[in-house]
């Protein structure tokens, strides 16, 4: 009898065995296809750019580049009309690589004087109480 119980207690191991390798098998072709999805091209380039995108210093220097070439191509439109000759627009191309290059590395500089008029504009009347308070009264 003691055999028949060793016999009963080797299939139901075997069983969960089974069970389990079923199982198993099944995680590994789930993880199998998630890994195959995640190197495809498409996959890669999109998670790169989702990675590079959220990074803030990415985007400050990404808005700062636009902005630069934004000035540039606005100077150069302001400055240059379509119908000028070939050496207005040389000139006009010159002065927007000049101003594009000189926005881009004034960028913080420029944002903070940008930042203050915006302020200054916003709440004049809070600027008028802040020099009444720094003026000492002469009795």
């Amino acid at each position: 009898m003691a055999k028949q119980t060793a016999v009963d207690s080797l299939k139901e191991s075997i069983r969960l065995l089974e069970i389990r390798q079923v199982e198993e098998g099944l995680i590994l072709k789930e993880q199998f296809k998630i890994s195959y999805e995640s190197l495809k091209l498409v996959n890669l380039i999109k998670n790169s750019f989702k990675e590079i995108t959220s990074s803030i210093e990415v985007k400050s220097s990404f808005f700062e580049t636009i902005v630069s070439l934004l000035t540039g191509y606005l100077s150069k439109k302001i400055m240059v009309s379509p119908n000028s000759n070939i050496f207005k627009k040389i000139l006009g191309t010159i002065l927007q690589f000049g101003v594009s290059s000189v926005v881009a590395k004034n960028a913080d500089l420029i944002m903070t004087v940008i930042s203050d008029l915006i302020d200054r504009f916003l709440h004049p009347e809070e600027d008028d109480e802040e020099e009444e308070i720094a003026e000492p009264e002469v009795r």
